[in-house]
């Protein structure tokens, strides 16, 4: 027997002045809009039908970035490595279902940044042995900010230098619990502007890697650091740069 972990949010709707990009919107139809749905498809009336009640149902209005979900290649650039970037429908499915570990990054105030050698220290502390095809997950605990205004200007990120040495590792999925795998963009949209020089905003994402990322991760309290398998299979949307994820850990009964 194994037990299973869910590290994704609740799909909720989020209040109507928050911008369009940033939104959520569930629509919720219940069971007597059904019965007039079957009614007017069908010629039914609703008395043929259990109680006079139709199929529920949900429209969902959701960015493909708005939710705990998987960056493709494309959202980065539009090419990398001097090629056409991938797009989620184009990435290997077995690419989303491997062993998993966590790096602590606890205790880190907004703006942080995991460096390539506290990424090192991380798995060595978690006593993992870093293989191709590994997950990494990244624990900083920002998702106790998820629903909050300024949830995407919380937490600290990770550096372009840690995002490169896992991916010379094999590594091609690496998550987070905060609103980006990259520190916070206020912060560094200010030093890009002071310094006025490219690299420095969304740095981690703009590596010229083809990686993916899980962002918006949470409960990733609840995993011990290594000895679990992560799956993070996202929907199959076309042409997309991402798209929303039920990402599960799955731990074997000891």
């Amino acid at each position: 027997m194994a037990s299973i972990v869910d590290l994704s949010h609740t799909i909720t709707s989020d209040p109507p002045d928050l911008p369009e990009f940033l939104r959520t919107e569930i629509t919720y139809n219940d069971h007597a809009s059904g019965a007039a749905e079957f009614e007017k498809l069908l010629g039914t009336p609703p008395r043929l039908l259990r109680d006079g009640e139709g199929p529920a149902a949900e429209r969902l209005n959701a960015g493909t970035h708005s939710v705990t979900h998987v960056d493709a290649p494309w959202h980065y650039n539009s090419t990398i490595g001097g090629e056409r970037a991938q797009t989620i429908d184009e990435l290997p499915i077995e690419r989303f279902y491997g062993p998993g570990v966590v790096v602590d990054a606890l205790g880190r105030e907004d703006g942080d940044a995991v460096t390539a050698a506290q990424m090192q220290e991380g798995i060595a502390a978690a006593g993992h042995e870093l293989r191709p095809g590994d997950i990494v997950l990244v624990h900083t605990g920002s998702d106790r900010f998820y629903g909050q205004r300024d949830y995407m200007f919380r937490g600290p990120g990770v550096t372009p230098e840690a995002t490169r040495w896992l991916f010379d590792r094999g590594v091609r999925v690496m998550g987070i619990d905060g609103w980006s795998w990259d520190a916070p963009l206020d912060g560094q949209a200010k030093e890009a502007l002071e310094r006025d020089e490219p690299g420095i905003l969304w740095a981690a994402h703009q590596m010229d890697l083809p990686y993916s990322q899980i962002e918006r991760l949470t409960n990733l309290a609840a995993l011990p650091p290594t000895g679990f398998m992560v799956a993070c299979f996202p929907l199959k949307i076309e042409r997309a740069s991402a798209a929303p994820a039920r990402v599960v850990a799955i731990l074997e009964d000891r």
